[in-house]
């Protein structure tokens, strides 16, 4: 079972309905059991940074979450939801992140560019996520901020938006994509399933 980690962000149910297209035994959940019975976790997020972390907080749910993967149990984040394992970030200046990663979350630097980044850009990537798909496949973002890892090698997929941004991340069990692979249409589907296939 694919459990998505609910901690009332928006946009809980598209990647549900997503994942339950593909065929998968999925469910959205707040509950400690249900997280630590899935075979792989889903952690969402929509929004500012600071209001992310506080919602997650409230739920207690942290310890749980940081001990799966400890247990080095799949986790998949999406946009805000890669943005929380980072520290912190610009746009929550006293907020802290998961910090399952080093580094931090810093404002796109695109002067001539409307922000936030909204919509289909293409990504470069190496990783067994993006198994399947052509060279620069196009996904859907919807961001102001991207991460900044410490270890360079974390980043897994780029974009570019007047500079060139982290669009996914992943070191050992745990991945992450700053676009929205459930609005992404077949490939972004694709992703889901290698996803799924990982370890299986």
């Amino acid at each position: 079972m694919i459990a998505v980690i609910d901690y009332g962000v928006g946009n809980l149910f598209s990647v549900e309905k997503a994942f339950a297209s593909i065929g998968e035994d999925v469910q959205v959940t707040g509950e400690a059991e249900d997280l630590k019975m899935a075979d792989k976790l889903v952690l969402p997020g929509v929004g500012a940074f600071g209001d992310c972390m506080k919602n997650l907080e409230a739920t207690g749910l942290i310890p749980v979450i940081l001990e799966q993967i400890d247990n080095r149990k799949p986790l998949l984040g999406i946009c805000v939801g890669l943005q929380i394992l980072f520290e912190g970030s610009e746009e929550s200046p006293n907020v802290k992140g998961l910090g399952v990663f080093k580094g931090m979350v810093k404002r796109i630097n695109a002067p001539q560019l409307k922000i936030p980044h909204m919509g289909w850009n293409s990504v470069l990537a190496q990783s067994n996520l993006f198994d399947g798909l052509q060279d620069k496949p196009y996904f859907y973002f919807v961001h102001s901020y991207h991460a900044v890892p410490e270890d360079r090698s974390l980043i897994t997929a780029t974009t570019e938006y007047g500079e060139t941004l982290t669009a996914a991340v992943a070191n050992d069990n745990i991945y992450a994509t700053q676009f929205h692979p459930e609005k992404s249409g077949d490939v972004g589907l694709q992703v889901l399933k290698n996803f799924v296939n990982i370890g299986s």
